[in-house]
């Protein structure tokens, strides 16, 4: 499902990524932990090809530094893709989770669920249909109507997981999916992540610094100073 070989991040002269390998499974959910400064967050954008590998130095470097870097993601070389491919690809099997919801605040839990779905073309009326099954599934069919505003922290990340589902994505990154939510709520994310995986096949890779996520997940990586922990 994912195979990244090779993967360097800088920004300017400090080495974030420095040649992270790792395979991941179709139906897997794999945690990444590790310090703040560690790179998950970088490596989770790039995964998501919401940012992109360093080119590798041409001459010189080290012998890690001059095998060639890859990044598979469904099959897929994501690295000989241009943009508007590149973003067709992310829109359709890909889907994010943020620490903050990021729902647009003028538009009703339903129409942010939609937005994923109209990007890609998708009928009004179909998408429609999808985005209330989704939202019933969560337990939030009496909220569909309802802005942001109007949700607790718990039902507005739930609809944010509904909006990384309407396109059925192969693949869901998250990015610390629990860390603004209460203790509850939190546990109740967590378990959901579980049940989608089970019944709808997706494969999780999320980042997070929750213990109790982290060690439920089928694999636990830890990242050190730019690199996976073996």
């Amino acid at each position: 499902m994912i195979s990244i070989k090779n993967l360097h991040k800088y920004y300017d002269q400090l080495h974030v990524l420095k040649g992270v390998d790792l395979y991941i499974e179709k139906g897997e959910i794999v945690s990444i932990v590790g310090a703040s400064g560690a790179g998950k967050t970088t490596l989770l954008q790039i995964l998501g090809t919401l940012d992109h590998p360093s080119p590798l130095p041409q001459n010189g470097g080290t012998e890690n530094q001059k095998t060639e870097t890859s990044l598979l993601i469904n099959n897929q070389d994501v690295m000989k893709m241009n943009d508007k491919t590149l973003s067709k690809f992310r829109n359709l099997n890909l889907g994010f989770i943020f620490q903050f919801h990021q729902l647009l605040p003028e538009f009703s839990a339903l129409e942010n669920v939609c937005i994923p779905a109209f990007i890609a073309n998708k009928s009004k009326q179909e998408t429609e249909i999808e985005a209330k099954k989704l939202l019933d599934y969560l337990g939030l069919s009496h909220r569909i109507n309802h802005k942001p505003n109007e949700l607790s922290g718990g039902e507005q990340q739930r609809v944010a997981v509904a909006r990384a589902l309407i396109n059925k994505p192969a693949i869901i990154f998250a990015d610390e999916p629990s860390g603004n939510l209460d203790t509850a709520s939190a546990e109740n994310l967590h378990q959901l992540f579980f049940k989608l995986r089970d019944e709808l096949g997706q494969t999780f890779v999320i980042v997070t610094h929750n213990e109790d996520l982290a060690n439920m997940a089928d694999r636990k990586l830890i990242m050190i100073d730019g690199q996976i922990s073996n």
